[in-house]
């Protein structure tokens, strides 16, 4: 599993993105890794890894081309916390996500000076409006086919859906204080429903935007560059610079991009409840930071369980189960 952060030691104090795992899968071996002085990696004796980027992607590539792992048959899991859209889930829920979306590379018109019926001043590099997809490679210059310009990352859906079979019965956390922010949520259904499971779309930014108008703008982004298949659920600041940098291991042949999965748990939401100011709502994430750390791991434990417990047979094959249309 790879975890993007983690507050002070890697055990025994307030939890980030990595204890649970750590503590809860007995990860307590640590390795080195060629070149990088930081203590980003650690294992167990059932061959599990855990590795933090505390350097960011510095790190995954650090390891990926250290000489002492062969990552040719690793799984990855990218885990971590995220901003979750309240039209879908409610914060402590978990997400496998079946694309990651880059919400980074565009155009940027201030709102307020938007053309007459423009939603937000969002919009596609070589588009000239809003929720159109590029027509013209050559405005990224070295581009010359349009498909190039794609803004949505793949993820082995066979394998994902796979994952989230295993996983979606699993009981989750939930806290008194997030159940009574939950009331807060009228109008939004599925906001004021109990953490859950479920498969959608992460969107990684690394510009932290939050509102209404903008969660609107993340779900048409998403539909966009899924072309229509996809559904936003998950945002974070760092999903889309992970997954380009496995796509650059893999054209190097080191790492295979069929293993990887992405698993985001919702900590906060990414627009203010009904009657809260944005101002407030904005980074508040209270009671639900620790209840998605928690069901971070609690979604991802049975999927490690499965791969240990067959890893003769899921070595050389990747498992995989039928799905249907988003």
């Amino acid at each position: 599993m790879v975890a993007g952060w983690e507050n002070g030691a890697d055990t025994g104090d307030a939890p980030g993105e990595y204890q649970f795992w750590v503590e809860r899968l007995h990860m307590d071996k640590r390795v080195p890794v060629a070149g990088i002085p930081t203590q980003i990696l650690r294992s167990n004796i059932d061959g599990v890894y855990g590795l933090v980027l505390k350097d960011g992607v510095t790190d995954l590539a650090a390891l990926a081309l250290d000489p002492h792992f062969d990552l040719h048959h690793t799984y990855w899991i990218f885990t971590g916390i995220s901003g979750v859209n309240p039209n879908v889930a409610s914060a402590g829920s978990v997400a496998w996500a079946r694309w990651v979306v880059d919400g980074d590379a565009l155009r940027e018109i201030d709102d307020r000076t938007i053309p007459k019926g423009w939603p937000y001043g969002l919009y596609a590099i070589g588009a000239d409006k809003p929720n159109t997809l590029p027509s013209d490679p050559n405005h990224y210059g070295s581009v010359t086919d349009v498909d190039e310009l794609t803004k949505a990352y793949p993820l082995n859906r066979g394998l994902e859906h796979w994952a989230y079979t295993i996983s979606r019965t699993t009981p989750l956390r939930d806290d008194p204080a997030l159940a009574e922010r939950r009331a807060q949520w009228a109008g939004y259904p599925n906001a004021q429903k109990p953490p859950a499971i479920l498969e959608g779309e992460t969107l990684g930014a690394l510009r932290y935007w939050h509102g209404a108008q903008r969660n609107t703008w993340a779900e048409d982004w998403v539909r966009l560059w899924t072309r229509n298949q996809g559904k936003f659920v998950m945002t974070n600041e760092e999903s889309q610079t992970n997954q380009v940098e496995m796509r650059v291991l893999a054209r190097f042949g080191v790492i295979d991009p069929q293993r990887v999965m992405v698993l985001r748990s919702g900590s906060n939401f990414s627009m203010p409840p009904p009657h809260i100011s944005i101002t407030q709502s904005m980074g508040d994430e209270g009671p639900g930071q620790v209840v998605a750390f928690d069901n971070n791991e609690r979604a991802g434990a049975p999927v490690i369980a499965e791969l240990v417990a067959h890893w003769d047979r899921y070595r050389t094959h990747i498992p995989s189960v039928a799905t249907t249309a988003p």
